[in-house]
């Protein structure tokens, strides 16, 4: 009994019972900042990194969804019972699309792979943790990534248990001898480096890409040192200027040493919850045959979401299927959108914060892509995100939230790909007036 003669009733259950990852601050982040932006929903918002909805016509849907059903009538010969089927049943684990998958990566990626090795995934998040719960055998087991990173990849790896040693960034966007000096590390600890994870093009949240000399020397390391690398490529289309695309690490991959970790979020529409795994390696056994590594991924997503919905699917590959498998053709307004939202916010910050100017704010000015880091004269973190969205109404990413550890106190992540052209300078100015607001002496909103 309380004061007041209300019984208190003892929790069910206790943190030091629940998974010890449950306290780690990777899997708040997400949390915390959409929850942020739902407390604050006039601020005007530099921090989501999801598509602009502008794009998307609910009238879009059933068309899609026709069309992929006349693809399987008249190239898959199905009757209307099969297309019933295939539509509302539970449907294969590895899905159903894996086919318009493997000739988008064809026409758009130059990746050609067998359509087996495709793994249609619930997001990429569900592909990331395939690749991670399958490669982590037992506790010696770790896996690589650059610093700051994707938060969803630490995430992943705290709920299977699994370490994730730092890679240091650089202007090229991975120093890589410092890559070498890690895995010498993880084998002095006595561990097994098993992956490196990476973003190389236009990467979340840094914004930086690697040059072909640095793929090249990147394939050449995990050669030598015995080493996957996890490619995530969500943001490649999205190039500032006009030109050839650098090949992926996948196109580039004659050893089979990347694992290609596809999204349909960016260049699609998120609400369908579409990724794909390319896992065309080799996993030999104990009776000396061997399978795909596909296929020991889809042992897993067997037990975790069954499949991938077959609706979703169907409408994701109705559009594929509408622009000849090519998200490049399919994506013309969003890269020339994304193309002129960067370019705006760019010029946008060097017309608040000019050159020589005594200010203390500098930034990093991205070939692509969503995201451009800031450096200010602040403590950037949770308190002063809050502080400023309250206040002047802007929200923008602490880059705190990308270290797995210290990291990012001064920086801030700003996003280009929801809001538009005029909200851009709008934001500006009411960073300009935080910026203003909080300089001087470095000081933390706590």
């Amino acid at each position: 009994m309380n004061d007041t003669g209300v019984e208190l009733l003892a929790a069910d259950l206790g943190t030091d019972r629940l998974h010890a990852a449950l306290q780690d601050p990777a899997l708040a982040s997400m949390n915390f900042l959409n929850e942020v932006s739902g407390r604050f929903p006039e601020a005007i918002s530099l921090a989501a990194g999801r598509p602009r909805e502008d794009f998307y016509d609910v009238e879009d849907l059933p068309r899609y969804l026709q069309i992929f059903s006349d693809y399987l009538a008249a190239e898959k010969g199905a009757d209307a019972e099969t297309v019933r089927r295939t539509l509302f049943q539970y449907g294969r684990t590895k899905g159903i699309i894996h086919d318009l998958l493997a000739r988008h990566l064809v026409r758009d990626e130059g990746i050609d792979v067998d359509p087996e090795s495709i793994v249609v995934t619930v997001g990429c998040q569900e592909a990331m943790f395939l690749v991670l719960r399958a490669l982590r055998r037992d506790e010696r087991d770790v896996v690589l990534t650059v610093s700051p990173g994707y938060v969803g990849l630490t995430g992943a790896a705290r709920l299977v248990d699994m370490p994730v040693w730092p890679v240091r960034d650089d202007e090229r966007g991975i120093d890589l001898d410092h890559l070498v000096d890690q895995i010498e590390a993880v084998r002095a600890a006595g561990k097994r480096p098993r992956a490196f994870y990476l973003v190389p093009d236009f990467a979340n949240p840094s914004g930086a890409s690697l040059d072909l000399a640095a793929r090249r020397k990147l394939l050449a390391i995990a050669a030598e040192h015995d080493l996957l690398i996890l490619e995530d490529n969500p943001y490649s289309l999205f190039q500032a200027e006009d030109g050839q695309r650098l090949p992926t690490l996948k196109a580039l991959d004659t050893a089979r040493r990347v694992v290609y970790l596809g999204s349909l979020s960016k260049t699609c529409f998120p609400g369908a919850r579409i990724g794909f795994v390319v896992a065309d390696q080799r996993v030999a056994g104990a009776e000396g045959d061997s399978t795909l590594f596909a296929d020991e991924l889809s042992k897993i997503k067997s037990m975790l979401t069954v499949n991938t919905p077959p609706v979703a699917q169907a409408i994701a590959g109705g559009k594929l299927l509408e622009h000849d498998c090519s998200l490049v053709e399919a994506n013309t307004r969003e890269i020339q959108f994304y193309r002129r939202n960067l370019r705006l916010l760019l010029d946008g910050l060097s017309r608040r914060f000019p050159p020589g100017g005594n200010h203390q704010v500098s930034w990093n000015a991205p070939s692509g892509g969503f995201f451009v880091v800031v450096t200010v004269p602040f403590i950037a973190d949770n308190a002063a995100l809050e502080y400023g969205a309250a206040k002047y109404g802007v929200l923008w990413t602490p880059m705190s939230h990308f270290y797995d550890g210290p990291g990012g106190e001064d920086t801030l992540r700003l996003s280009v790909s929801a809001v538009s052209p005029d909200g851009i300078e709008a934001a500006l100015d009411r960073l300009a007036l935080l910026i203003a607001d909080l300089s001087g002496p470095r000081i933390s909103m706590h």
